[in-house]
């Protein structure tokens, strides 16, 4: 992360320069050339989605409550936002103080971060500076439907996420029993997908095209997903990380259809007969349109859909190495090695290992 933000300073500069030179005056060249535009074809004719691309920004996923049925915001309620983020970086990138203990950090420091967590400063976070912006709206929340911009979770499925959330918080047997991105083997927050969502950091993505297959890689963990186009379904009983991806052009448009998820994934509550549906359609140079509709009746009690941009980025896709050299893995569970040792494992813990007993 460090070196992107380094290389951003040092290239944002000549980027500035260069587009200024090249790009004409007055805003009727701006709006004759966006009605005149047209996506670029690959050898086959199809549209031409290929480069890195990243759906960094500010924008949460969910609506925030202040905001109500409230889709679109004003441009300055979000220069508002923009700021009180800017506020919220530069307040957070002060150096922690090395005399603070542990326990003495606050308890919630913004962006899901507690306790020692909150010794991390925004030098390690990238996840954007602007509201995002589609149609020339501002919008308040990624969802667009339903009408207030929430995941429509079942009751029954709220309760079953928040039991394994505290099962995992309090299982340390083996790695087995950790999340799948503590393991590495997937992105952290859904950023490979599908659906592919922003999160706090490495929210680029590159996309290959051939005839048949779309691969986009995913920054984030190093994900890779292939996209078969025109393909047929794997048998029901072959279950995939990040599912089954078949996708077919509408026009201008690829829409991807994902199902066949392992029992091991769940997207915000979801079973495994969760299916996503996915439209990119490159609407400017620098620009591609990315509307997603959730379905799963298992877990939700209507599809939703979000919808945003991933815009055209001269960064290059870092590595992502996870594991080499990182001991947090080996550390959680020599640690609870330790608890079990002396006896100070949590009675949450203990309940819980006499109930999978």
């Amino acid at each position: 992360m460090s070196d992107r933000k380094l290389g951003r300073r040092i290239s944002d500069a000549g980027v500035l320069i260069v587009s200024l030179m090249l790009s004409p005056a007055g805003p009727s060249w701006s709006a004759q050339t966006a009605a005149a535009w047209q996506a670029p074809r690959t050898a086959d004719g199809h549209p031409d989605l290929q480069g890195v691309w990243t759906n960094s920004t500010i924008t949460p996923l969910e609506r925030p409550k202040e905001f109500g049925e409230r889709l679109v915001i004003t441009e300055a309620e979000a220069r508002t936002l923009e700021a009180q983020n800017q506020q919220f970086n530069e307040e957070a990138d002060a150096p922690t103080d090395p005399s603070v203990k542990t326990q003495d950090l606050p308890h919630s420091c913004g962006l899901g971060f507690t306790g020692a967590d909150c010794g991390y400063n925004m030098f390690w976070l990238d996840r954007g500076q602007s509201v995002v912006e589609v149609d020339g709206e501002r919008r308040s929340s990624l969802i667009v439907e339903p009408g207030d911009g929430r995941v429509p979770l079942l009751p029954d499925r709220q309760k079953a996420l928040t039991e394994r959330f505290l099962k995992m918080r309090q299982n340390f047997d083996g790695p087995e029993a950790r999340p799948l991105a503590e393991r590495c083997l997937l992105a952290f927050g859904s950023s490979s997908g599908p659906p592919m969502l922003p999160v706090l950091y490495n929210n680029n993505y590159q996309i290959v095209q051939t005839k048949d297959t779309v691969m986009i890689l995913v920054e984030m963990v190093h994900d890779a997903r292939i996209i078969r186009l025109g393909g047929m379904r794997l048998p029901a009983n072959i279950r995939k990380w990040m599912g089954d991806s078949i996708g077919r052009w509408e026009g201008d448009t690829l829409a991807v259809e994902t199902t066949g998820f392992t029992e091991q994934e769940s997207f915000r509550g979801s079973t495994s007969n969760l299916k996503v549906i996915e439209r990119f359609t490159r609407v400017a140079a620098d620009k591609i349109n990315y509307r997603v509709t959730v379905e799963d009746p298992g877990a939700f009690s209507r599809p939703w859909t979000a919808e945003y941009p991933f815009y055209a980025t001269h960064e290059p896709i870092y590595e992502y190495a996870c594991h080499e050299g990182n001991y947090a893995l080996p550390g959680i569970l020599a640690g609870a090695r330790e608890d079990e040792k002396k006896g100070t494992l949590s009675r949450a813990s203990r309940e819980l290992s006499k109930g999978e007993k």
